[in-house]
C-alpha cells in the first residue's frame, strides 16, 4: 500500500510538469523493485486525466456552451488539430515498434536533452515578445511537441508541448493552459487504448485492488494541485528551474546506470 501511495504521488507530481513522467515512474519501479501491469499504470493516468478535467472544468463547459461563437470554435478546432498530429503521430509509431525502453539509460539522455532544449527556448524567449495568439505555428508545434515525447521517453509530454508553444511564440501561461488542454484528449486516447489492451489480459482484476484504488485517488489530487501550481508559476516566472532540476536529475542517472545500481 505504502508503494502504491508513492506510485500514485510519482504519476501526479510528475504528469504535468516538465521533468518527465515516465521516467521518474521507471525509477521508482526500479528502486522500490516492484512491476506494475499495465492495467494499474493506465488507471493511474487516468487519474490525471480526471484532475485536469477538474482544473479546466469551466473551460470545457464554455466550449459546449459557447459553441456558436466563432473564438470558441476556433480554439476547439485547433485543439482538436493538435491532438489529431500527436494521436496519427503515435499510432504510426507504435505500429513501426516504438516503446519503452529497457533501460534507463535513454530515458536519461532524453530528460538531459530536453533540459537543454528548454534553456535554449528560454534563452530565445528573452529576444522576443511572447504573446496569446494562438497560431497554427503554435498548433502545429504543440502536436510535434506532444508527439517527441511519445517516441523519446523521459523528454516530458508535457515540457515538450509547452515549450514548443513558448517557441513559436506563445505566452507561458498561455502555453501551459492551451498544452493542458490538448494533453486531456491525448491522454484519454492512449489510456484508452492500453486499457482495451489490459482488459484483454488476466490482469484487468488489478483495476480494482485497494491498493490501485488508493493510487488512483493520490494521483488525482497530487495532479489537480499540481497543475493549479504550475499555472501560477508561470504568471511570472520561467521554466529554467525544471531545466537545471532535469540535468541533475539525468546526470544522477547515467551514473547510477554506469555503476550498475540502476538499469
Amino acid at each position: 500500500m505504502i508503494e502504491a501511495i508513492i506510485i500514485g504521488l510519482i504519476q501526479g507530481l510528475t504528469e504535468f510538469l516538465p521533468i518527465s513522467s515516465t521516467g521518474h515512474m521507471l525509477i521508482a519501479e526500479k528502486i522500490l523493485n516492484v512491476q506494475y501491469s499495465d492495467a494499474f499504470n493506465v488507471l493511474i493516468q487516468v487519474g490525471s486525466i480526471v484532475a485536469a478535467i477538474l482544473v479546466f472544468w469551466k473551460d470545457i463547459t464554455g466550449y459546449f456552451i459557447n459553441w456558436r461563437s466563432p473564438e470558441t470554435r476556433d480554439y476547439v478546432l485547433k485543439m482538436l488539430a493538435a491532438f489529431f498530429i500527436t494521436g496519427a503521430g503515435g499510432f504510426i509509431a507504435k505500429k513501426c515498434g516504438a516503446k519503452l525502453p529497457e533501460t534507463i539509460l535513454p530515458v536519461a539522455l532524453a530528460v538531459i536533452i530536453g533540459a537543454f532544449f528548454i534553456l535554449a527556448v528560454e534563452y530565445a524567449a528573452r529576444r522576443k515578445t511572447l504573446n496569446s495568439n494562438l497560431t497554427w505555428s503554435v498548433v502545429i508545434a504543440v502536436g510535434l511537441g506532444q508527439l517527441s515525447a511519445a517516441v523519446f521517453p523521459g523528454a516530458s509530454r508535457s515540457g515538450m508541448a509547452i515549450m514548443c508553444a513558448i517557441l513559436v511564440g506563445l505566452a507561458r501561461p498561455d502555453a501551459v493552459k492551451f498544452s493542458f488542454l490538448v494533453g486531456i484528449p491525448t491522454m484519454f486516447a492512449a489510456g484508452g487504448y492500453q486499457l482495451l489492451d489490459a482488459l484483454k489480459t488476466e490482469t484487468a482484476h488489478d483495476l480494482f485492488t485497494p491498493e490501485a484504488i488508493v493510487a488512483y485517488i493520490v494521483a488525482t489530487i497530487s495532479s489537480f494541485l499540481t497543475v493549479v501550481w504550475l499555472l501560477r508559476f508561470v504568471q511570472k516566472k520561467n521554466f529554467i528551474p525544471f531545466a537545471w532540476y532535469r540535468l541533475a536529475l539525468g546526470t544522477t542517472l547515467i551514473i547510477l546506470f554506469a555503476r550498475n545500481i540502476i538499469r
